[in-house]
This record gives structure tokens, sequence and C-alpha cells, in this order.
């Protein structure tokens, strides 16, 4: 009899009957129950192994403070409880580092509760937000891992707020990164959740943030161009200068580190397309990720079965909209549309063109577009070629209107028409995050 085991090597049991037609029939008979009651012992070995280990697991997760839900969040058995965790932030420009934090807190939980922060509170602790309430609700909103919204939360996790989280909205834990949030006191924030015993950390998003962000569009001008990006001498000084006065050296490349495992992370949850679906195609730069791409695929989502969404690499929409796009390269980009719960499947660096080859073999049957679609140059250009012009000949091209009209420019916009305020609340930033980079130390990313 031989058995295999994962956890060690093969191990073998040789048992031998012999039988002696014969002889006495009571040596066949002991053999038989010998061989009995192995299997039974075999049998039940087996059993309270699985159990204890089942045990030793279930003790690890609670010692890390891990949900007691299954990966759908239901709760595993009668009478157990979801978890409910907490996590609060200004999600300002939210991108995919936001997304991961929220994806992280999920997986301490059953249910993830985000508290956004109100204009006026940002306002008062760190500077003027870029994206005002409803912005940045849409964004948060449509996060596939987010559950449910608490509005106008406040900044400061106080013990008044936190008595209100753990009687009214049931939650268990608090979540944060493991980088420092100061309030405007110069305290921890989370202070009164780590007394009490309710406070869960998470490792950060290394790479992005809202202060890289914004570094990035502070290099650039009024009219879009950045210093420094054609070479001369007095360009490149121009942009040092700039760098030196935003209080960093943030420049066009980015330091994140786009890995198999992290797309496979936010890529969860995907299906493959049925041949019977009414699959919908919306493709862009999707740069900035922002509140008008999320309902343009909202109604994409309203309209069919399946969303295919395509993302134009870094190259094709530098060479239609010019040397300052995009702000985010093309994984950045990619992250933050595959954290959307309206999209189904992307497809990485699609063509610019929408041809009759790409609609067969992706089974298309509409090809969508908001009617706000940042053309960038295209429409400037004599020679300029109708990325569209096969899906209208055969009718099933379609736009449609949005609720927004927020665009990347328009972002930038902001952010230059406040350039001295962002400039200086950099630098504050840069400050802290100089110090939390110099006692980095490596944590375990869930």
């Amino acid at each position: 009899v031989s058995s295999f085991h994962p956890e060690g090597p093969k191990k073998q049991l040789l048992l031998v009957i012999w039988w002696d037609d014969e002889g006495d029939s009571s040596n066949g008979a002991l053999l038989f129950y010998v061989f009995d009651g192995l299997i039974t012992l075999r049998a039940l070995y087996g059993f309270v192994k699985s159990y204890f280990m089942a045990r030793l697991e279930s003790q690890k997760r609670n010692d890390l403070g891990l949900a007691s839900g299954s990966e759908n969040g239901e709760a595993e058995g009668p009478g157990k409880a979801l978890v409910r965790v907490y996590m609060d932030g200004c999600f300002d420009m939210m991108h995919f580092g936001h997304a991961n934090a929220l994806r992280q807190a999920k997986m301490l939980g059953d249910v993830l509760v985000v508290g956004i922060n109100s204009d006026e509170e940002i306002r008062m602790h760190k500077g003027p937000p870029v994206m005002n309430d409803k912005e940045r609700f849409i964004a948060v909103e449509a996060v596939k891992w987010v559950d449910e919204i608490i509005e106008n939360a406040p900044y400061d996790l106080t013990a008044d707020f936190l008595k209100v989280l753990f009687e009214d909205y049931n939650i268990d834990y608090i979540i944060h990164g493991d980088d420092p949030c100061i309030g405007k006191d110069g305290q921890d924030v989370y202070a009164a959740a780590k007394r009490a015993g309710r406070f869960r950390s998470i490792k950060r998003t290394e790479g992005v943030s809202s202060t890289d962000i914004v570094g990035r569009m502070l290099l650039c001008t009024r009219t879009h161009h950045l210093d420094g990006f054609t070479g001369s001498d007095g360009d490149n000084e121009a942009g040092a200068q700039r760098e030196q006065r935003n209080g960093s050296k943030a420049g066009r490349v980015s330091t994140f580190l786009p890995t198999t495992r992290r797309l496979i992370q936010f890529a969860s949850g995907g299906r493959a397309p049925k041949p019977t679906d009414r699959v919908i195609y919306v493709d862009g730069g999707f740069d900035m990720f922002h509140c008008g791409h999320v309902l343009t695929l909202k109604a994409a989502q309203k309209i069919g079965d399946f969303v295919l969404v395509g993302i134009h690499d870094d190259a094709t929409i530098n060479a239609k909209k010019g040397k300052n796009f995009p702000i985010m390269n093309l994984h950045e980009r990619t992250l933050s549309v595959l954290s959307c719960k309206y999209v189904d499947e992307v497809i990485i660096g699609a063509p610019w063109a929408v041809t009759e080859d790409m609609i067969k073999t992706m089974n298309i049957s509409i090809v969508l577009r908001g009617k706000n679609w940042e053309r960038g140059n295209l429409e400037n250009s004599k020679n300029a070629i109708d990325p569209y012009s096969y899906p209208r000949s055969i009718g099933i091209f379609h736009e449609i209107e949005s609720d927004s009209n927020l665009s990347v420019e328009e972002i930038i916009e902001r952010i230059v028409r406040n350039r001295t305020q962002y400039e200086q609340r950099n630098k504050k930033k840069v400050a802290q995050e100089q110090g939390y980079f110099s006692n980095k130390t490596y944590v375990e990313e869930l």
C-alpha cells in the first residue's frame, strides 16, 4: 500500500498475506483483522492530523488578526461573525498604491469599510486637495475590494470617533500602512486605536505616492511641457532648479517595480468571457485613472456582460498627446484599471486602431468611447487616422455621455494653479518620507 504526502517523502507499507488452503483458516482471519485495523488506524491518523493542522492555522490567523471568514466574504460556520475592518484616507488622485492598501486591508477582514476625509479636513491637515469630495468618492467606491464607505470621516481618529466605529459600525480593527501618519498637532493620528489594541498595520506600496505624482506634475509648465526634456543645457538647468524648489529629486522615471505577483493580485476575481457574452471594448490611455474613466467603465458594464479594456502603451500616448504624457507608465495604469470593479479583463499595450481581426479574436460586440475622450493631438493632425474607422463601418461603435468632464489636463491645471502650495506641501512630505526610508525595514505584504 503506497501513499504520497506533500509535506514529506513517499512512505510505503508492504503487507504480505499468506493463505494456506490446507491449514487452519484462523490464520487468514487474523491477518484480515490486522489489515482492517491498519487501515482504520491510518484513517484515524489522517483525521487527527487534519484537525490539529486546522487548529494551528486558525491560531496563526488569530495571532495576525486575520479574518475568520472565507474568501467570498461569508462566515465559515454558523454563528461566526464577520470581521469588519476600517481604513481611512484622503484618497486624493486615487492611484494603484491606494488600491493595494485597500486590497491588503480586505485580507485582514471579511468586510472592508472605508472612511473618506472631507475637503475641509484635508485642507486643514494637508493643504488643498486636487480632487473634490464627489470625485474622490467615485474613485474609492469603484475599487473592487471596498464594501462600504463612510463619507466625511475625520482625519484624526479620536477616542470619540473610535467609539462610533466600534459601536455603530461594528468595526473590529483599524488598518493603516506602516508609514507614519502625523496630524497637524505633530501626533500619530492612530495613537488612540493603538492604545485600544485594535490597530493592524499593512505594508506600504513602494514606488508610488500622491507626493510623487504631484512632483511629476509640478515639473510641467502651464503649457504642459517639461523643463529639461528637450536635452538642452538651459532646459536641463531649469528642470534641476524646479526639482530643487520642490524639495525632491522626483523626475519622470517611476521607481515602482512591477511584478507578476502584483498583476495576479490585482487581476483576482476576473473571469473568461462566455461565447454568448456581450463583450464591450473600451480603450484609451487611462492616465491618472480618475472618476471620468470610472463613470465610462460603469456605463459600459450596464450595457454588456463583459468589459474588456485596452490600455495604450507609453510610446503611443507620448506620440499622440505630447512629451508630457503619460504621467503614469503602462504598468501603473494597468494596475489602476485592474483595481476597478467594473472591469473584467485588460489588454496591456492595446493597439491604437481597432481592427477587424481584433474584433473577431476578442469576440467584441460593441466598441465604446466616452464623449469626453482625451483625443490629444489626434484631431489637430491633418494626417490623423481614425482608430475607430472599422467599428464605425460595421455599426458597432458607440459614444456615451459622462457625468464628469475631468481629464488629465484639468488635473495638471489644478496643480499648476496652486503650484506654490503644492511645492510647500511636497517639501514637508518629502522630509517625512526621508525619515521613513532611513528607518525602513522589510515588512511582509499580505
